[in-house]
């Protein structure tokens, strides 16, 4: 971009010091961004099974912390917007949802959260557990 000064020399405007800056932040926003899978984003104990299987990526994560918050894929919710939300994504996965909750957690939001996949349109569940010593 160049344009006149009032004295007649030519101004110039260099995009290489803003086009670094951009590719420095971009850089930055990549490095610091969460890379964990978003059904683990959720801090909560599992209960133990001696028998598992491993999870596919594709079916939608309902997880249940042990104070009866609600999540999905990670985002807060509440158990009343649950259905609404999940909804959308049980066409991806054949209606398949999973269901984490903590093993201290409120047995009756469990059955809640239950309800709702059921309201929404699930048909079955994948329990979350972890692989027992």
């Amino acid at each position: 971009m160049r344009a006149r000064a009032r004295g007649g020399d030519a101004v110039t405007f260099d995009f290489a010091p803003m086009v670094d800056v951009v590719l420095l932040l971009l850089i930055f926003f990549f490095l610091t961004s969460s890379l964990a899978p978003r059904d683990r984003s959720v801090p909560i104990t599992l209960p133990g099974a001696s028998t598992s299987v491993q999870q596919t990526s594709s079916l939608p994560v309902v997880s249940v912390d042990s104070a009866g918050k609600v999540f999905l894929n990670g985002q807060a919710t509440t158990l009343t917007d649950l259905a609404g939300q999940l909804r959308p994504l049980l066409g991806a996965s054949g209606g398949v949802v999973g269901l984490r909750a903590d093993e201290k957690g409120q047995y009756g939001t469990v059955v809640g959260v239950m309800d709702e996949i059921r309201r929404a349109g699930g048909q079955k569940l994948a329990l979350g557990t972890r692989a027992a010593p």
